[in-house]
């Protein structure tokens, strides 16, 4: 069975975007590898492996992306109502506010935002409602979020 990967439209388009920017480079890097070839031995030639590895991460970078795409499940917007996948939630933690939006690990970047519905932050939120709070363990103690707005 095929592994389902749960992406926001915006994540789609983000990975369309990085997949047709990936494949545009392809052509660059069998250049650098032809170029490389001419510099004679190969056995010996610190550019060849150089080329050959970077094609090998745009191959590889390539069919991950494909991979999620063809097996994509498309968050839709989250519950006003209780937090779910697609929800954008207003925290308070310890006299900060915090905004993130509930994702799939595909997506997760929480420096942009993003949490992923397995982190343990997005475990602890999930089907939490407003006025609910979240304790989570971190190393440096317990973290308790207060959940303000769920939109």
């Amino acid at each position: 069975m095929k592994k389902q990967y749960q992406i926001t439209r915006e994540g789609q388009k983000e990975l369309e975007t990085e997949l047709s920017e990936l494949k545009a480079r392809r052509g660059e890097v069998a250049d650098k590898i032809a170029e490389a070839r001419d510099f004679g031995d190969l056995s010996e030639n610190a550019e060849y492996d150089a080329a050959r590895e970077e094609q090998g991460l745009l191959e590889t970078r390539i069919s991950e992306i494909e991979e999620i795409l063809n097996n994509a499940e498309l968050i839709k917007g989250g519950s006003k109502k209780a937090i779910s996948l697609g929800s954008r939630v207003q925290l308070t933690a310890d006299g900060k506010n915090f905004s993130y939006v509930i994702v799939g690990p595909v997506e997760a970047d929480p420096l942009e935002g993003k949490i992923s519905n397995e982190s343990p932050l997005g475990v602890a939120l999930f089907g939490k409602k407003v006025g609910d709070s979240a304790t989570i363990n971190t190393p440096k103690g317990d973290v308790t979020y207060s959940i303000v707005q769920i939109g």
